[in-house]
């Protein structure tokens, strides 16, 4: 038997190549190229300005790991550390009673949450701090009696104001990422016969993280730098020393540079820090996770010895 041999096919079914093809041409954004120039002139303009100033730059590196400014960051991160302790557990209990069935704990909880977020947090230090005027002594019966000047230290009025005030704030991300969570959840670890306070613990909260922990992160990263209003009621930190360095000195503005430029580095680690536990908590909700960027650099390297079209 001869192979049937297709008639039908021919010079007609090649792609035509060479003058023939189909050349892309891509479509100019001249606006980029405008709004680029627009931002290197602003910024090639800021960092002049600054070059000119009447600035000594060389005292920054002379402070900059100064002993009171390290004690300074040392003070600033337990304080942000204590805080958010206080922030993360007042909010899950303040989660948990405004999402109660029992209207009176839902309701304190409602008022807490109210108050604290609608007042600014430099008030809150100073009402703390000066509560005093109001309170000769702090008496809690048998445990404990003393006069409150000596009770409210400087370090106690910033972990007050900044973790109570903190608490208001988590106890919304915490009921946000607990309504995340779809009620189905509940109905079946309720219909296996678990009790309210085991459904949170073992099926609602870790599934909840997902969405508790980036606001989360956030939040730690915006009490780092708050820390720095606790210089108003005389608890030292990095900005306190900053600025007592910078009046010692004859080099305040200098200062300031300095003190922005650890909370810069805080802030950073920090971040890192939040994009790692953001992408173990994503394990679930996700096929394959994202690269993280040292995956990125490495395998720009390794692309760089490879051949276009081919194996290395």
């Amino acid at each position: 038997m001869t192979a049937d041999i297709d008639k039908t096919a021919g010079p007609k079914d090649v792609p035509p190549s060479g003058a023939q093809a189909i050349k892309a041409i891509p479509v100019r954004h001249y606006g980029r190229y405008v709004t680029a120039l627009i931002a290197i002139g602003l910024l090639v303009a800021i960092i002049y300005a600054f070059g000119q100033g009447k600035i000594n730059w060389h005292a920054v590196p002379d402070y900059f790991f100064d002993d009171r400014i390290m004690t300074g960051v040392g003070k600033t991160l337990l304080l942000t550390v204590l805080s958010m302790l206080i922030g993360i557990v007042g909010g899950i209990v303040l989660a948990v009673m405004r999402l109660s069935k029992n209207p009176v704990t839902s309701a304190i909880a409602w008022f807490y949450i109210w108050f604290f977020r609608g007042t600014p947090v430099l008030v809150q230090l100073f009402l703390w701090f000066n509560l005093g005027l109001v309170f000769e002594y702090i008496n809690l019966g048998p445990i404990y009696k003393n006069y409150w000047s000596d009770f409210m230290t400087p370090l106690l009025t910033a972990l007050l104001g900044l973790g109570l005030n903190e608490a208001a704030y988590m106890a919304e991300i915490c009921r946000a990422g607990l309504l995340a969570v779809d009620e189905g959840q509940t109905e079946a670890a309720h219909a296996l016969g678990m009790s309210h306070g085991k459904t949170l613990r073992r099926i609602i909260i870790p599934q909840a993280m997902r969405v508790i922990v980036p606001p989360t992160g956030n939040e730690v990263i915006n009490m780092l730098k708050t820390t720095s209003l606790v210089a108003a009621v005389q608890y030292p930190e990095l900005f306190r020393y900053a600025q007592d360095i910078g009046q010692v000195s004859g080099a305040p503005v200098e200062m300031y540079f300095l003190a922005a430029a650890w909370y810069l580095i805080m802030t950073s680690v920090l971040s890192v820090g939040q994009y790692y536990i953001e992408r173990y908590y994503a394990r679930g909700s996700s096929r394959s996770l994202p690269p993280t960027p040292w995956q990125k650099v490495k395998a720009n390297m390794f692309s760089l010895g490879r051949p276009k079209g081919g194996m290395a």
